[in-house]
């Protein structure tokens, strides 16, 4: 029998007894980023707001958009086409499954603006035309808020960096909910030191909790201090009360600093930045970056 003969009595067979042939299922494309399209599973930054104008599509975080010959730029037809996404994007549109941050300057630092999966939004009057990079969260991890409160309640009211004034620079991440709410550790460690501080502008409270296995701390300001030196603390324990000690106003001052510290970096009359970029350490122990 030919061979053509014997794939078509097979066919035959197939049919009469009941099998159907199906051929494999095509797997969903991923998205391809830089291809002028705004695809599911993307983020896409647009020249102009309200989503006009050109528009450049990501599907994965970017520290710096770059400047120059060799900048990320804008590609789909319109206005801006051809032009350097830094400093220049006006809103956006999150395709993705998570939060997306857009920060004001690269490496994932200065002010930021959070996208919940869907919004489709102009960015933050701080960041129209002041925008250098992005970071895709990451499904089911908590919010650096959730973290600090223990509810979605509250909000970062200044990112790692956010200012440089004459007199010094800011090294940490401050939050705010209301004086007297309970603040949570981000990290289980042990407290290194408690200084209980007061209302006045020269008694800074602080507390400093340290992770050996992680050689890190992470030191708390402007609070009202509820734990003890030599202390074990769990990842999630409460720690302190939101209050003003030496702070303005009642908020939380959170520093990450490298190795065993027992004080925030210096801030006044000091312009170095002595601090790590806390958003990938962040991002490792299981936060996503949001809301400013």
């Amino acid at each position: 029998m030919s061979r053509k003969r014997i794939v078509l009595a097979a066919l035959v067979s197939a049919v009469i007894g009941g099998v159907v042939v199906t051929a494999p299922a095509a797997q969903a494309a991923a998205p391809r980023a830089g291809n002028g399209v705004c695809e599911s599973g993307e983020v896409c930054l647009y020249y102009n707001s309200n989503h006009r104008g050109s528009m450049r599509d990501f599907n994965a975080s970017v520290k710096t958009y770059g400047t120059g010959t060799s900048c990320l730029k804008f590609v789909s037809a319109g206005t801006g086409r051809g032009k350097c996404v830094k400093n220049n994007a006006a809103s956006v549109w999150n395709r993705t499954a998570a939060p997306v941050a857009v920060f004001r300057k690269s490496n994932h630092a200065g002010a930021i603006d959070t996208f919940d999966p869907g919004q489709k939004v102009n960015l933050a009057s701080y960041l129209k035309n002041e925008n250098a990079g992005h970071l895709i969260g990451k499904r089911g991890y908590k919010t650096l808020e959730q973290g600090v409160y223990a509810s979605t309640a509250g909000r970062i009211t200044s990112y790692f960096d956010g200012y440089l004034s004459q007199s010094g620079r800011h090294e940490g991440i401050d939050f705010a909910r209301g004086s007297g709410v309970p603040v949570h550790s981000l990290i289980a460690g042990t407290v290194v030191n408690v200084k209980e501080g007061s209302d006045s502008p020269s008694r800074l409270s602080t507390i400093a909790i340290y992770n050996r296995a992680l050689n890190k701390t992470v030191v708390y300001l402007h609070t009202d201090p509820q734990v003890r030196v030599g202390q074990s603390i769990a990842k999630g324990q409460r720690i302190a009360k939101e209050a003003n000690r030496a702070g303005g106003s009642a908020h939380t001052h959170v520093e990450l600093r490298n190795g065993r510290q027992l004080w925030a970096a210096p801030s006044v009359n000091d312009p170095r930045l002595t601090n790590p970029n806390p958003t990938a350490f962040w991002v490792s122990q299981g936060y996503n970056i949001c809301c400013q």
